[in-house]
């Protein structure tokens, strides 16, 4: 997946996940990369892009699925289906699926989003999440406000393998 690109912590991104960060030139006189990659000798300079695709913590990505450049933005706890062709930004904890993409349904009802938020789970280290699972499962495994709201989460503590990019 090609840059500039963010990506927040806890997410699962399948390995035939594909970005593209920039269309073909279609109003040009020709679509081919000789107009806009240095290396076939014809431009001086690759064309380059600044708005950095944002993912995110806690984003599922299924095998296949492609992000074209229309996209720039993956919202916390979402999820893109296998095989989705993403052409728009995609809303926190929301369940996207086909070609092109479409809103399937929201994963948590918007009080229990809010409870998540509060929560700010995805801060706690491994560490911190298995001391939450032992302390609360049903905070963790079947998430409801009343339990998210229970619970007392530790400091946050980052683990050096579990970081954004």
């Amino acid at each position: 997946m090609p840059g500039p690109i963010k990506v927040g912590r806890y997410c699962s991104i399948a390995k035939t996940v594909r970005s593209v960060p920039i269309n073909h030139p279609y109003s040009a006189l020709t679509t081919h990369p000789a107009l806009y990659e240095r290396k076939f000798g014809v431009v001086d300079q690759d064309i380059t892009w600044d708005d950095a695709l944002i993912i995110e913590d806690d984003v599922w990505i299924g095998h296949y699925a492609v992000i074209l450049p229309n996209c720039k933005f993956i919202g916390r706890g979402s999820i893109i289906g296998a095989g989705a062709i993403v052409t728009k930004d995609v809303a926190p904890y929301s369940i996207v699926a086909g070609n092109p993409a479409s809103k399937i349904r929201d994963r948590f009802s918007q009080d229990l989003q809010e409870a998540i938020e509060a929560s700010r789970w995805w801060e706690l280290s491994t560490e911190a999440l298995r001391e939450l699972i032992g302390r609360s499962p049903e905070a963790v495994f079947q998430p409801t406000p009343e339990n998210l709201r229970k619970i007392q989460l530790a400091k946050p503590r980052r683990d050096p393998e579990v970081s954004a990019q």
